[in-house]
């Protein structure tokens, strides 16, 4: 599959989670079985169009031993939920205060870039990187990160479990005012760049701070 995309996106150059290259911005977890979370989140529903982000599922959450969800995030309370849906686009970035374990339900596509990078509320999307994400793996995504929702490598879409602390995500914030990064602050436990291109977002009042090309991922 990396072959492959690579062989139809001309700019952009993919690489694996499994390679050395990820180690900067997460690893991949191996002694976990998530057999029944992703047998949870295989019988939920996509949505018609777009994308569809559930924060906390309680089937889902049930799903996972919680001994493991302890190992993961030093036993913090943490929520279990997914995404599922069809972009193909960068469109935003964020970031959290903590990790973020994603667990490929689908084939997926991960644009990633890293938080030092941002300078003066500001990111360029040059320096984004591309990793593809098989079916059944299961990464952490540090802290230090910026992420968003996967891409898409078929047709029908992807689907995605998202575990993070509890109250990542939910409420709407608008940040103290005091320090510059306040004004990326867009949920709880979120801060957010946004691309010119998504204006769903900035009407939201997310801060529009991606400079370049919105980079979008091609597998066909």
């Amino acid at each position: 599959m990396i072959d492959h995309l690579n062989s139809v996106n001309k700019t952009l150059k993919f690489k694996s989670v499994y390679s050395d290259a990820f180690t900067t911005y997460g690893k991949v977890i191996s002694a976990i079985d998530f057999t029944a979370l992703i047998a949870a989140i295989e019988k939920t529903a996509m949505p018609e169009q777009g994308n569809r982000y559930v924060a906390h599922d309680d089937t889902c959450y049930a799903s996972v031993q919680q001994a493991h969800l302890d190992e993961l995030f030093g036993e913090m309370p943490v929520q279990v939920g997914y995404v599922n849906g069809y972009n193909s686009k960068l469109n935003a970035l964020e970031y959290h205060k903590s990790s973020e374990v994603n667990v490929a339900i689908t084939d997926l596509v991960l644009l990633l870039g890293k938080v030092q990078a941002i300078e003066h509320n500001q990111y360029h999307s040059n320096q984004v990187e591309a990793f593809f994400v098989p079916a059944g793996t299961a990464i952490e995504v540090y802290g230090t990160t910026l992420h968003f929702a996967p891409c898409k490598v078929e047709d029908s879409g992807f689907k995605c479990a998202v575990i993070l602390p509890l109250g990542t995500n939910v409420a709407d914030r608008k940040g103290s005012g005091v320090g510059e990064e306040s004004k990326l602050l867009f949920k709880t436990n979120k801060w957010l760049l946004a691309h010119p291109e998504h204006k769903a977002l900035i009407e939201q009042g997310a801060h529009q701070g991606i400079l370049g090309e919105n980079i979008e991922v091609y597998y066909k």
